[in-house]
């Protein structure tokens, strides 16, 4: 293979290997070195001696994301691009193929969650269906070992629902209800007196304090909850809407303490949603 050539089969993996060292690592700038570091060993290598250019780059970018992250428990001063939202969609028959797309989908698996070996197995198998004997081999294990890893790392991931999470989405559901009935007596009953609501938008942060203007405001919003979708963002619990074209409109998280909601947070700036990954999430279906 020329080198020209070698170089366009390597770009056409490029798109697939950074959104693997990506949902690995939480940073852009060092999903992009991982994939640099697998050119540069590429270029090194005999490539007419690579039968599978995609299964030698996944295991050259995996390695070097294993790395990464076992250097990161020592230099634990390292940065990451954003703190790791964990968005995991209620459950559902498919819960297992939307804990995998969700943790993808909403900025990673929170990294202290999970040890490098784990994520790496959840990551490859569960979001980039790499089977657990190719798994194995990167990770220097066999294949049952791998699927262990994995298995582990789902459990993980699920510990992340908080003991009292069913307690705490009635009274999310029981806001969001009143939202879109219009019923101000029903979203007081739900809110805190001092809750607050802070709105990460286009224009800025825009927060709200007290229970009657954070009423209002869900109101006015009754469009967007009835396009909503129930979620757990950060482990609490809260909705992702859509709106009327389609596209992801926002993210939405409520704290509940004493039955009462004493805090929103909420995302809608495009920018911060894309930076989150969650804006392949697909709106549910009008049929």
């Amino acid at each position: 293979m020329t080198g020209e050539a070698l170089a366009s089969a390597f770009e056409e993996q490029r798109g697939r290997l950074v959104a693997v060292a990506h949902r690995m690592l939480g940073s852009r700038a060092d999903a992009e070195d991982a994939v640099q570091e697998a050119w540069l060993r590429l270029a090194r290598q005999d490539a007419d001696t690579i039968d599978n250019l995609s299964g030698w780059l996944t295991t050259v970018v995996g390695r070097v994301c294993i790395d990464v992250l076992r250097s990161r428990k020592t230099r634990p001063e390292d940065s990451y691009d954003e703190p790791p939202e964990l968005v995991i969609l209620d459950d559902s028959p498919e819960e297992d193929a939307l804990l995998a797309e969700s943790v993808g989908l909403a900025l990673l698996v929170v990294l202290d969650t999970l040890g490098p070996s784990e994520r790496l197995a959840f990551v490859l198998h569960d979001l980039f269906a790499v089977p657990f004997a190719e798994v194995g081999e990167i990770l220097g294990k066999s294949a049952d070992a791998a699927k262990m890893l994995a298995s582990r790392a789902r459990r993980k991931v699920r510990g992340q629902r908080p003991a009292d999470e069913p307690g705490q989405r009635a009274v999310v559901d029981a806001f969001l209800t009143a939202a879109r009935e219009g019923d101000f007596d029903g979203l007081l009953r739900a809110l805190d007196p001092d809750v607050t609501w802070r709105s990460q938008t286009r224009r800025g942060e825009i927060v709200r304090l007290g229970a009657a203007e954070v009423a209002i405001r869900a109101q006015r919003g009754a469009r967007a909850v009835a396009t909503s979708r129930p979620a757990l963002v950060g482990g609490k619990p809260g909705v992702v809407t859509w709106d009327k074209r389609g596209r992801l409109g926002g993210v939405m998280a409520c704290t509940v303490v004493d039955g009462r909601i004493v805090a929103i947070d909420s995302v809608s700036d495009p920018r911060l949603l894309a930076a989150m990954g969650v804006t392949s999430l697909e709106a549910p279906s009008s049929k």
